[in-house]
């Protein structure tokens, strides 16, 4: 009986070897193609000489002599799965790449990736709540140019600079929900957005508004949300007042608003949301509005410069203009392997039609199109 269970024993404990060994060269040959994908898309190797053996990934260093090494072991290391990188040769039993992913494979690759959560911990990567690009009024870094095409507003040309950004300090899995790629974050938002007068003789400083908020956010798979209490106060440029004589507005209230997300099938995106304003300043400012939208990031990137299209179109209602619709629509590219410390750089023609966002003209009506640069994290 003994000798039977030793037998049996001795089968199972080959089994499970066998599977596991079986199971690591299957996720070894998923990470060499992975690998090679990324190489050839981002860097440009053809053909890269790669070898994987329990995760970690080995480069022929010849591969690497006309690239960034820092920038190719940090891509590479955020494959799922892998557990180092680095240059040389493994002893045996690794795990070439004969093939490499396909551009589909690979975005369906680092998408899953994406679902399963980002970083967790103090002073996190990425956002749970991605930045709303058609928002004019988004802290961001951007510069703009716009051609005013109707409504009052003080000059035909107009230069938009803007300067801020979220920042996530704490990020953390949501308990039993973290199957399902759930997390919350908190952080801090903050910009300054200013307008200049390119029609006037020392392209005058018109406006500016500043914008500070505690923020917190949270995502559950394709589900998310943003909820922030804010500050924001508009002020009038010196060249501009002395020019005008215009009766300023002292403009500054807090506010409370909330945004709800959900990401559809072939990049799409669906958002609403609102927001209430308490301790405003004049106090006849009313207190409700409506924010909703629709975004296009292109699942598919082209080789070019890593540029995927995208377009959104932003909607706002505000209570103290009898609830008429403010749109700001954007479309361009999205160069996604010219990042600059952490951001995505896009390219984006604009339109806007309704109520200024420039807050010292909140009941002016005007109408616009322009092209824009912009930086997000």
């Amino acid at each position: 009986m003994k000798t039977a269970l030793h037998y049996l024993s001795g089968i199972g404990i080959a089994c499970l070897y066998s599977v596991g060994v079986y199971a690591s060269q299957v996720e070894d040959a998923y990470i060499a193609g992975y690998a090679a994908g990324i190489l050839e898309r981002d860097f440009k190797l053809e053909r890269p000489a790669i070898s994987v053996k329990d995760g970690v990934i080995k480069l022929d260093e010849d591969d690497l002599k006309h690239t960034d090494q820092n920038k190719v072991m940090e891509a590479l290391s955020n494959i799922p799965g892998v557990s180092g990188v680095g240059v040389g040769e493994h002893n045996n039993n690794s795990v070439s790449s004969p093939l490499t992913l396909s551009a589909a494979q690979l975005e369906k690759s680092e998408e899953s990736s994406e679902s399963a959560g980002l970083k967790t911990g103090i002073f996190p990567e990425g956002h749970l709540f991605k930045s709303l690009f058609a928002d004019p009024s988004w802290p961001h870094f951007a510069a703009s140019y716009h051609n005013y095409i109707g409504g009052d507003f003080d000059g035909t040309n107009i230069a938009t600079v803007s300067f801020g950004e979220t920042i996530p300090f704490y990020r953390q899995n949501m308990g039993i929900l973290q199957r399902f790629g759930s997390q919350w974050e908190v952080g801090i938002q903050g910009g300054v957005i200013s307008d200049f007068n390119l029609d006037a003789p020392s392209s005058d400083l018109v406006n500016t508004d500043f914008v500070g908020a505690l923020y917190s956010s949270m995502r559950i798979g394709d589900f998310s949300a943003f909820s922030r209490i804010f500050h924001q106060s508009s002020h009038l440029g010196d060249e501009f007042l002395l020019r005008t004589r215009l009766e300023r507005v002292n403009l500054s209230f807090e506010g409370i608003d909330l945004k709800l997300s959900y990401d559809l099938p072939v990049g799409f995106r669906l958002y609403g949301g609102g927001r209430g304003l308490f301790h405003k300043e004049p106090e006849s400012l009313k207190v409700w509005s409506a924010q909703y939208g629709i975004e296009f990031r292109s699942p598919w990137r082209m080789d070019f410069g890593g540029m995927r299209p995208i377009a959104g179109a932003d909607f706002k209602n505000y209570e103290e203009n009898d609830w008429s619709t403010d749109i700001s629509a954007r479309a361009g590219v999205e160069f996604e392997n010219m990042q600059v410390l952490g951001r995505k750089f896009q390219i984006l023609a604009e339109y806007f039609n309704g109520y200024s966002p420039s807050g010292q003209f909140y009941n002016d009506k005007i109408e616009y199109i322009g092209l824009g640069a912009h930086f997000h994290f």
